[in-house]
């Protein structure tokens, strides 16, 4: 018989492991989104050869960054992630690395990198660097060595072959004669002279052959396929870690990654990529825990159950940003007449809102969803006929209320245009028109650089300086003001911040004006977006919101009752109702 002294100690020590296991699970919850800091970041994209170039060589280069950090602060952004800037042959814009451990010096040195990393954590930000994890050049010393006869360090860094699939060798015939841009990177195979075979597996263009780390389902009759365990993509996968490690001692705190999901060959489900990645994060959560990983992958089911803290819905893989913003007629652009961005009115938001409706609630509890205003390859935001700041209000104030981590494009803040047309650079393609020089001022090539304009990067349209930081900051009605308005709202109401919840109120049968809610901690507000060049209106469940908004573009109305809430948007606006 139990004494009562022992009952009580028994049912305190019951309740002591009780509460401990709760506030472990929690933890584990909170620890398995990432670092407490997400719930704030506001990401800035920087393409580093064509932010600031301070030597005047007509490049962009780690000390012109530097000299414009208080800039990006000022706008709010908090994170920055920065496009390729290891040593590379730059031949697919710095996708192409031929050192994983070193600056290119087209930018600096690595002390110069070492006190950008300095200079962004003095000013309380973050910085995240973008990391080529599936393949390197064909110019990198391991794929040389790894084509030698006698066996060395990386002799099973790739996959090589002496013979190809029929249909494959066709494809590769045909590339090599035509020299086709619309089919360079078709295929899986590209071809040398090695010493050790003819052949190799491919990451994306031939130039760019891929790590070796193994197949799911390896053929054991074909020597390329070497399966996940075997000693070559163990040390592939040992050498990522180390490439991790060495930039994340030396400040940086995270990366994005590159076609994520492509290491693995053979892997039709992503489930060796999914399990590749979650030991990759545990790992990093053991030793880098306040670091984060952020994947081109466009599948967020997948990529934030693999361990990624942020996935992009991008042009490809989870659809619907295109049927957003991409008009028939645009670079990548989907199987869509008009997109839901569009002047006309006739767009159809559908395929966003059911896929991004699913992935969000799949996922809210173990990362983020990122939907950018553009990047390094796809359309800027002004492009084609959406080309008013009243247009580009509307389509920033969507960014800036949607739940996960917001990313910026350099540029967007202030309506850079896509320019159609460009020469290729660097492996560029169509995707030059995104990539061209930040818009300072008004002066001499906007400010950028103070060299010969023939040696630009990316030749510039800025209208004259009107689309430039210097002309928006003196007018209190641009875009870069209201994109500092937004943000600052973002960080100031704890319903809009990248954790509060998300649901749509419109109905799909009447697109225009999308409505949507945001909700955290009792705290909730309504989200209006017309971006059509006519009046909309919606009736909507009852949010007892108050009918004056806290940020608007354009001309909004808001009438609240019992019966259903009423909205009427006018053409090209958008507003906020707390």
């Amino acid at each position: 018989m139990l004494t009562l002294r022992q009952i009580i100690i028994y049912k305190m020590r019951k309740l002591f492991y009780l509460t401990l296991a709760a506030c472990m699970t929690v933890t584990a919850m909170a620890q398995n989104k990432g670092p407490e800091w997400l719930s704030h970041a506001v990401i800035y994209q920087i393409y580093p050869s064509s932010f600031m170039d301070s030597d005047d060589d007509g490049i962009g280069d780690i000390t012109g960054m530097i000299e414009r950090l208080d800039y990006v602060q000022r706008l709010g952004a908090n994170t920055i992630w920065l496009c390729p800037m290891f040593c590379s042959a730059w031949q697919d814009g710095g996708y192409d690395v031929t050192d994983f451990y070193h600056i290119d010096p087209r930018f600096g040195t690595d002390d110069d990198m070492k006190r950008l990393i300095n200079e962004i954590h003095v000013r309380g930000m973050r910085v995240c660097l973008d990391l080529v994890a599936g393949h390197t050049s064909d110019q990198h010393p391991w794929f040389k060595a790894s084509g030698q006869l006698e066996r060395n360090t990386y002799t099973d860094y790739y996959m090589w072959t002496d013979s190809i699939p029929p249909d494959e060798y066709r494809t590769l015939e045909r590339r090599h004669r035509t020299h086709d841009p619309a089919i360079a990177t078709w295929g899986s195979y590209g071809m040398c002279d090695a010493p050790r075979a003819k052949y190799y597996r491919k990451n994306y263009f031939e130039f760019q052959p891929a790590l070796n780390y193994g197949y799911a389902n390896p053929d054991l009759n074909d020597p390329v396929q070497q399966s996940i365990d075997s000693p070559g993509p163990q040390a592939v996968r040992q050498e990522l870690r180390n490439i991790i490690s060495h930039w994340f001692d030396m400040g940086v705190d995270g990366f994005r990654v590159d076609m994520a999901s492509s290491l693995i060959k053979n892997d039709p489900d992503k489930r060796e990529n999914i399990k590749l990645w979650q030991q990759m994060r545990r790992w990093i959560d053991e030793r880098y825990p306040r670091h984060v990983l952020i994947a081109e992958w466009s599948q967020p089911e997948q990529s934030l159950e693999a361990g990624f803290h942020i996935d992009f819905m991008i042009h490809f893989g989870l659809r619907g940003y295109d049927a957003l913003f991409f008009p028939k007629g645009a670079p990548d652009c989907g199987p869509y007449d008009y997109c839901y961005f569009d002047a006309s009115g006739l767009g159809d938001a559908t395929p966003f809102i059911t896929n991004f409706t699913q992935a969000y609630q799949a996922t809210r509890d173990k990362g983020y969803i990122s939907i950018p205003t553009s990047n390094h390859d796809i359309i800027r935001s002004n492009y084609g006929t959406r080309n008013t700041v009243e247009q580009l209000k509307v389509k920033m104030l969507f960014h800036l209320t949607m739940p996960g981590v917001p990313c910026i494009y350099y540029g967007d803040e202030i309506g850079m245009k896509y320019q159609p047309g460009l020469p290729d650079k660097e492996g560029s393609g169509h995707r030059a028109g995104s990539r061209t020089p930040m818009q300072w001022s008004e002066g001499w090539n906007a400010g950028y650089s103070m060299c010969d304009p023939r040696m630009l990067y990316l030749p510039i349209d800025y209208e004259g300086g009107a689309i430039s930081v210097e002309a928006q900051e003196q007018d209190k009605n641009s875009l870069l003001h209201f994109t500092r308005d937004l943000i600052k709202l973002r960080h100031q109401i704890p319903a809009l911040d990248n954790d509060g919840s998300w649901q749509m109120l419109s109905a799909p049968s009447s697109p225009y004006p999308m409505v949507y809610q945001r909700e955290k901690d009792g705290q909730r507000v309504v989200v209006v977006i017309n971006p059509s060049g006519k009046k909309a209106s919606a009736v909507i469940p009852s949010c007892s919101i108050n009918g004056k908004p806290v940020i608007k573009c354009g001309s909004v109305s808001y009438h609240g009752s019992k019966q259903g809430d009423h909205v009427v948007a006018h053409a090209f606006s958008a507003a906020v109702f707390q």
